[in-house]
């Protein structure tokens, strides 16, 4: 069956309507604010900050390397689609459920529960974006995805900062674990409306690409590797840089236990976070994708290093949230930049092999929170962000290398 223009807009209309509710549900499951925080909360420390940052974000991606072999085979790939996200949806409700049982004083295991329905969701999460990757690229005309792309910035700007606010007046409204059970169950309530959405789908074309097995592609990753010399640099970039993106997580535990922040202050982190990031949306809106790739890749290493800078002289509370600023900055410049080093490094036939490459390369942005929350607790905060401050400028050498004209 053919890919119509009717079932190509009925999928675009599809597509949009998740995207939109994901957008009002993100921040009710922050991963740089919300999630930290209700584990420092929950007494986490700085070895938990480290373990869940590191499952969250580097991990995730990491993981994508196990889950691709088996879906890519799979022609069809919708019900692995809407298995994905409804392991997600249970994973959310499940960590809302074992929040309310704490009003019971039941809070020997809670900890590790909720690191195994953070483990459940994040990975589930991975899993879901390899079938979402291929669904949308066969299911929606080529000459309809730049609409949908910028159709989905523009709504995604304006519903997660009008959502943060939402979030914040949630935090206020009640202590520690009521107002993190109420976060987590309308985040999971708005994850089911989004997935409306993918139960919609027509997938009508077959997917073709086949891959035998791990052993066959880390064959094609050595071989690419020995023949395209800007594929090293990229995956060099990946694990220096790729560290900026947990960051954020550690700032929470800092602010609580430097300055004590309270819930109110936290719906403030993640409202500055989402200013940082809708301003980048805006840019994006207004043609600045026009400039040099190698501008952004170079700026968004000095903006990662005035980061820490800030995290070293700020002195009071009210400063903090200029660092949520700043990481939804880097955040967002990081995730375009990459777009522009793909198409650099890689060509239309070995495209989409170089997007798993990129994901199977997170290993030190999945190592380093891991290392990050030992050392917290072993040398203290200035030790991690010299560390952090090291490891974001050798990115520098990287982008240097790639040489990124485009």
């Amino acid at each position: 069956m053919e890919l119509t223009k009717k079932i190509s807009s009925h999928n675009f209309k599809a597509f949009l309507w998740h995207a939109t509710f994901l957008a009002f549900a993100k921040n009710f499951m922050d991963v740089d604010t919300i999630i930290p925080s209700m584990v420092v909360e929950a007494g986490g420390g700085a070895m938990h900050i480290g373990i869940l940052t590191a499952i969250m974000l580097g991990g995730s991606r990491f993981t994508q390397i196990f889950f691709a072999p088996f879906i890519s085979n799979k022609i069809y790939k919708k019900k692995y689609l809407l298995l994905g996200i409804n392991t997600r949806i249970f994973a959310l409700f499940g960590l809302s459920a074992i929040l309310f049982l704490l009003q019971d004083g039941q809070q020997g295991y809670v900890l590790w529960l909720i690191f195994f329905f953070i483990t459940v969701f994040s990975l589930a999460g991975a899993f879901t974006n390899i079938s979402y990757v291929d669904i949308l690229g066969k299911s929606v005309n080529q000459n309809k995805r730049k609409t949908f792309f910028s159709t989905r910035q523009i709504i995604s700007g304006v519903v997660v900062l009008s959502s943060a606010f939402l979030v914040k007046r949630l935090l206020d409204w009640k202590e520690y674990p009521i107002n993190y059970t109420f976060m987590f169950f309308i985040g999971a309530t708005l994850l089911l409306i989004a997935t409306a959405g993918f139960w919609s789908i027509k997938e009508v074309v077959p997917s073709r690409l086949k891959i035998s097995g791990m052993k066959s592609f880390f064959k094609v990753l050595q071989t690419e590797l020995k023949q395209n010399k800007k594929l090293g640099y990229f995956l060099g970039y990946i694990n220096t840089q790729g560290i900026a993106i947990s960051f954020l997580p550690f700032i929470i535990l800092y602010a609580k236990e430097t300055f004590n922040t309270q819930n109110a202050d936290i719906g403030i982190f993640l409202i500055y976070k989402v200013i940082g990031i809708v301003f980048v949306s805006l840019l994006v809106l207004m043609g600045a994708t026009k400039i040099k790739y190698n501008l952004l890749l170079y700026s968004n290493v000095l903006l990662s290093l005035f980061l820490v800078f800030l995290a070293f002289i700020i002195k009071d509370v009210t400063s903090i949230k200029y660092i949520f600023v700043l990481g939804g900055i880097v955040f967002s410049l990081f995730t375009i930049s990459m777009n522009g080093l793909l198409l650099e490094v890689s060509g239309n036939e070995n495209r989409a092999l170089y997007t798993g490459f990129a994901g199977a390369g997170n290993i030190l942005p999945a190592i380093f929170p891991l290392a990050g929350g030992a050392i917290i607790n072993w040398f203290g905060y200035h030790a991690f962000f010299v560390l952090f401050m090291l490891i974001i400028a050798m990115a520098a050498f990287f982008i240097f290398k790639i040489n990124c004209k485009k």
